[in-house]
């Protein structure tokens, strides 16, 4: 049995990769999972000179230590203006200044979704870039396109394609671990 982190890339409290975070690994048996909600992680915008006078808060260190307890991490990362959000890399800027191999060896399922057609493409695409820099073993990917549409609350997952492909990349992620 491996543990597990996850969370979305977003503060948001309405957000849909939040949503899709916690539909997958909900869907993860035989697993310690610690699901983590960003929107009661507030950090300010990262400077060299907030750095100076008041150091890494506790949040912050928790959840490096979280992330390199963790056997397995999930991420759903969402985009703005085919981005990934000022918080997601806010928390990076952060997480990379405490530590700058913070998620060294760590194996990432890394998704997205978005209420648009690409599924928050770009922004998964950058965030895996950002994150083998810092030492993450990405071992899949996978983007959920039009949200709204492909996406219920109960049922999961509607389209049948795009269900077999979120499949596989858990299992891709599970298989390594």
């Amino acid at each position: 049995m491996a543990n597990l982190l996850a969370f979305a890339g977003s503060n948001s409290s309405t957000s849909i990769n939040l949503k899709l975070i916690r539909y997958t690994t909900s869907r993860i048996p035989d697993h310690t999972i610690q699901v983590l909600n960003m929107a009661n992680c507030p950090f300010p915008m990262y400077s060299e000179d907030y750095e100076r006078e008041h150091g890494f808060s506790n949040s912050l260190i928790e959840l490096k230590d979280d992330i390199q307890g963790a056997d397995g991490i999930l991420i759903s990362v969402n985009e703005h203006n085919s981005n990934p959000s000022a918080y997601f890399k806010n928390l990076i800027d952060w997480l990379s200044r405490l530590e700058r191999n913070f998620i060294k060896e760590k194996k990432v399922l890394l998704l997205s979704t978005s209420p648009g057609k690409r599924g928050g493409k770009s922004a998964l695409e950058i965030s895996e870039n950002i994150l083998v820099r810092f030492g993450a073993d990405v071992v899949a990917t996978f983007s959920l396109p039009s949200f709204h549409t492909n996406f219920d609350a109960e049922k999961g997952i509607l389209d049948q394609t795009l269900h077999e492909e979120w499949n596989e990349a858990i299992n891709s992620l599970i298989a390594k671990l």
